[in-house]
């Protein structure tokens, strides 16, 4: 299929649901962006996989939350950028049952939002069925996760949706060095564009420590900080409840979803707040005296650029984290441990030795002219070198 030429508009099949999840991540952030340019339809999250009924009360709040969703039909968040679930069904079978009437929804919707020659933006790999019947200008994909390496999906199905999309995609945007240098030969056309971040206003919330929420202003200090979701598939639970067990006088404030089981943290020094509005989270990333990020060693993790990581920095507080390939290009900036062990260690160093100036402002610095606006109008220099250009 020859792509190419002048669209009108961005259909977005999306990784997230915009009812539901942080509004930071990547496709989020680079629909807001073309928004200014153009209408805009983000199409949320279809799952890749099926939920299980042995989720117990997980598997209710997604299906809960799915058909909340689904009841909103269309919504213009701003007269350029519209929101929709379709109905659809998830998992390989599920894709394959929902390609006829998926597109017809999506049509709709996008006439609707006046978008008749559309760039497709693809985010989650199994919507690679629906492109064709959307007849789009051209197709960017956003290879910004290892998703093949999600827990509980069909592995095989989203690695075939992967390849393909890599292989047709007028341009596959990687925010992973790791990913870009593993795949870009197998490209039609790589791009690596990395994170942005809302800089200003973590910078101010780092800046005003005072100006803290309530709820976690209470907390005693010290405080270390962690905003983020909770999912096994990311965090290490039993790493992280290590480390807090061996700091009884710290206090770890916990901000963001969790789909872990209810009693799997049961320590008193550990304080779960949920998730978050996104124009609150500099605030709590500000409540911390250190910041951390106890990820584990799955694949995805290794090939992860978490979109926090730039957050942490212009909020300016020390950062401990475990290892992780993008960390490389963070060398001095970022405490790296890889045993609960050491990563209390460096929790209490980081606490003991007083953050100079110029630390802070070496972390600010290295984020500072990384605006998703910024990269927003970089993405539009990239399509047009695919020859891609909006009317």
């Amino acid at each position: 299929m020859s792509e190419g030429g002048e669209f009108d508009g961005v259909i977005c099949f999306g990784g997230l649901d915009w009812w539901y999840h942080n509004r930071g991540h990547y496709d989020l952030q680079m629909m807001r962006e073309l928004s200014a340019h153009m209408p805009v339809l983000y199409v949320n999250s279809m799952a890749m996989r099926v939920p299980k009924v042995t989720e117990g009360r997980m598997f209710v709040k997604r299906v809960l939350r799915k058909l909340k969703s689904l009841r909103r039909g269309l919504v213009k968040v701003r007269p350029t950028f519209g929101v929709y679930s379709p109905v659809s069904i998830p998992g390989k079978l599920g894709t394959r049952l929902s390609r006829p009437f998926v597109p017809l929804q999506v049509r709709r919707a996008a006439r609707a939002m006046g978008i008749r020659r559309p760039l497709v933006w693809v985010a989650l790999p199994t919507a690679e069925r629906f492109v064709d019947a959307l007849s789009p200008v051209g197709v960017v994909y956003q290879r910004t996760d290892r998703m093949e390496a999600f827990a509980g999906i069909d592995s095989d199905f989203v690695s075939a949706c992967n390849v393909a999309l890599r292989e047709r995609a007028a341009a596959t945007l990687f925010c992973s060095r790791l990913l870009f240098e593993e795949e870009r030969a197998s490209c039609g056309h790589a791009v690596f564009l990395d994170h942005g971040v809302d800089f200003e206003p973590f910078e101010r919330a780092g800046a005003a420590p005072n100006a803290l929420p309530q709820d976690v202003a209470d907390v005693p200090t010290p405080r270390v900080a962690f905003v983020g979701g909770i999912d096994a598939h990311t965090f290490d639970p039993p790493f992280f409840v290590d480390v807090a067990r061996r700091m009884p006088d710290v206090h770890f404030v916990l901000v963001g979803s969790c789909s872990l089981p209810d009693d799997w943290c049961p320590l008193p020094n550990v304080h779960l707040f949920g998730q978050r509005p996104y124009e609150d989270v500099p605030g709590y990333m500000a409540a911390g005296d250190v910041l951390i990020m106890p990820w584990n060693k799955s694949p995805w993790v290794h090939a992860c650029n978490p979109v926090k990581l730039k957050e942490y920095l212009a909020v300016g507080r020390p950062i401990v984290s475990t290892d992780f390939h993008e960390l490389a290009s963070y060398t001095g900036l970022v405490r790296v441990a890889t045993t609960p062990e050491a990563f209390a260690a460096e929790i209490r160093d980081a606490l003991d030795t007083p953050d100079s100036p110029d630390a802070i402002a070496a972390r600010r610095d290295r984020v500072r002219g990384a605006t998703w606006t910024r990269r927003g109008l970089d993405l539009l220099d990239e399509l047009r070198q695919s020859g891609l250009t909006p009317v």
